[in-house]
């Protein structure tokens, strides 16, 4: 595993390209150990994406769920999330020689789960809204959508600065990670059982 100081390197390396400045590809490490360790980033995300699962699960368990369905809807969201990260790269493995950006396949994967890390991070506040104050759903939703927003800006701004073939191949991969992304979460809900809560109740 990374030590603490490379931690920050990498993370510091992903904001910037986030800001849309290439230069922060220079902190990152590309190398075939800096590839794999990248995966690591997952650690650095959970405790802010626990946050979410524990509200989704805590929104579930009003429906009649115990602890142990609480647990149960917890272990799925994690399943559903971490499967949904990895889920574009595998793809973007798969096509990345028939599109071109065989090249600069590990800058963006490298890239990509850093900066999926501070993502999580970026998404936190909504989530402990949600978390600590349930009352206030109609603030949540909004912050969660302008977060949301935000997240995908510096999310093409990133993948832009990694693969240094200009906006259109970039907004490409973006474009299809994200549906990739979409599908799998879709795909594992309704596999797993999990619905948004609004489904749930019907409205």
């Amino acid at each position: 595993m990374p030590s603490g100081e490379q931690i920050q390197q990498y993370l510091t390396g992903a904001w910037r390209m986030m800001l849309g400045k290439a230069d922060g590809l220079k902190l990152l490490d590309l190398s075939a150990d800096g590839f794999w360790n990248s995966f690591y980033a997952m650690l650095i995300a959970l405790p802010a994406l626990v946050v979410g699962w524990v509200g989704f699960a805590n929104d579930l368990s009003a429906l009649g769920d115990g602890f142990d369905g609480r647990l149960s809807i917890v272990l799925r969201l994690a399943t559903i999330d971490l499967a949904a990260w990895v889920a574009p790269l595998l793809v973007l493995a798969a096509v990345a020689r028939s599109a071109g950006i065989a090249d600069r396949f590990v800058h963006l994967v490298v890239a990509s789960n850093w900066a999926s890390a501070v993502i999580a991070w970026i998404m936190l506040p909504p989530a402990l809204i949600g978390l600590v104050m349930p009352a206030v759903r109609p603030l949540e939703d909004m912050l969660s959508l302008v977060f949301f927003v935000a997240a995908m800006v510096l999310t093409w701004r990133m993948t832009n600065a990694a693969l240094g073939k200009g906006a259109g191949v970039a907004s490409a991969v973006f474009a299809g990670m994200f549906v990739v992304s979409l599908l799998t979460l879709f795909i594992l809900q309704s596999a797993l059982g999990l619905v948004p809560i609004d489904q749930t109740s019907g409205l």
